[in-house]
């Protein structure tokens, strides 16, 4: 994986460079990727965890682009990062082919269609012409290809020939100090979506048996925020969502204690992974906090939707949600969660894909996106066989889902109806 890459700067989060590092690389090129603002949040809200915006008008996707961090730069870094992130997912180089899937397999490596995610509706076979693009596969380092459908994020009308087949988003795209710190960042992405959603297909019971006691919390950065969470007179419910790929992975819902009938909100869930469980629980934790932040906000152009808007006000979702996070009994403990420290971002990639491997995924491809002149390593991470955010419009279950789903049907049988997780389920 070429030279090492040491971690430089570990205060809630693994980066090879601080954050004021970060901000002082990328913000010569904020005017070039048309990012015009970066604006803080935080008095929004009265958690006080440092919560920001960065604003890109002109954007094919999505418009606005927030940052969460302990301390106001980190935020600020955070929030510019997946400003850069969606930039260079809608302004793509790289050379493209339209062929079809049978077309394409006649002359070069490509990469398993039958594991990827779909979509509703999906016109996908392997005659349809469509475009690709090529990646690498990281277990074995050689090129592959795969639809370019998976990777970019201009979403502007119409889109390319063959679009519809797979589902467009901003799962695995990433950025970092480094290449392999934008690798690690997606891995883990890509690993935390699919274990959000087979959590969230499992019955309420099986759900139940995840959630973790607070009391044994034992990091001085998730113990400060869970202290703020406090002082603000909220309630805050975390899970454990590991899956057997044995990253760490945490999800998180904070939610008003008392409801305000003046300013009725709903409970906010966010996730987190990565190979240190400090970092995945804080990544969980701040995650739930930037999104209610968000809401209040009303910047956000995916939340543009007025029903979202009016879900996230309903008093009875309030009951309902907050009834469901007092009635369950914590049992998980913090320490029996699997973690991994290394001291470098060579050392997490590589546990990352041992990992990937000893879980059966055959393929974990990467396509670099950085623009040499800007000099910002971006990526796309797709890993066959993964289950995307089950929340995506046209959410088709695979093979790990339809799994999930098979062992649920199989308790409910024995034990009755079910209800929905905290976060909706399917």
């Amino acid at each position: 994986m070429g030279r090492r890459v040491p971690k430089g700067y570990r205060t809630g989060t693994h980066r090879s460079v601080s954050p004021e590092e970060t901000l002082r690389r990328v913000r010569p090129f904020m005017s070039r990727m048309g990012i015009t603002r970066i604006a803080t949040l935080t008095g929004l809200d009265r958690l006080g965890v440092p919560v920001v915006s960065a604003s890109r008008p002109n954007a094919r996707s999505l418009s606005v682009s927030q940052g969460k961090g302990l301390d106001l730069t980190a935020a600020k870094a955070s929030a510019l990062m997946e400003s850069v992130e969606s930039f260079h997912g809608e302004h793509i180089r790289l050379p493209l082919r339209l062929s079809s899937h049978d077309a394409l397999r006649a002359s070069q490596p490509v990469v398993d269609v039958a594991a990827l995610p779909r979509v509703s509706g999906s016109g996908f076979h392997p005659g349809l012409r469509m475009l690709w693009i090529e990646g690498r596969d990281l277990r074995v380092g050689a090129p592959v290809w795969l639809p370019f459908e998976l990777v970019h994020t201009d979403f502007t009308l119409p889109l390319p020939d063959g679009s519809g087949a797979f589902p467009m988003t901003s799962n695995g795209l990433a950025s970092g100090n480094h290449l392999l710190e934008a690798i690690s960042h997606g891995l883990c992405e890509v690993v935390e979506r699919d274990a959000t959603t087979l959590w969230s297909l499992q019955t309420e019971t099986a759900r139940r048996h995840t959630r973790l006691r607070l009391d044994t919390v034992d990091d001085p950065a998730c113990l400060q925020v869970l202290a703020q969470v406090e002082r603000a007179d909220m309630e805050v419910a975390l899970w454990e969502t590991t899956t057997d790929v044995g990253l760490p992975a945490f999800l998180c819902t904070v939610a008003e204690r008392f409801l305000d009938p003046l300013r009725p909100r709903a409970p906010t869930t966010g996730a987190g992974c990565h190979p240190c469980r400090e970092v995945a629980l804080l990544r969980a934790l701040t995650e739930a906090i930037q999104i209610r932040t968000t809401f209040i906000s009303g910047a956000r152009d995916d939340l543009g939707n007025a029903s979202c808007y009016a879900d996230y006000l309903d008093p009875e979702r309030w009951r309902q949600e907050v009834a469901r996070m007092r009635g369950e009994q914590p049992v998980r403990c913090f320490q029996d969660v699997p973690t991994f420290a290394g001291q470098s971002f060579n050392e997490d990639v590589a546990w990352e894909l041992e990992r990937l491997v000893a879980a059966g995924l055959k393929q974990v491809v990467v396509v670099d996106l950085t623009w040499p002149e800007f000099g910002i390593p971006v990526v796309r991470v797709v890993i066959p066989g993964l289950e995307p955010l089950f929340e995506v419009a046209g959410y088709v279950p695979g093979t790990r889902g339809r799994q999930k789903l098979e062992e649920r049907s199989h308790d409910l049988r024995l034990r009755g109806t079910d209800a929905p997780s905290p976060g909706g389920t399917a």
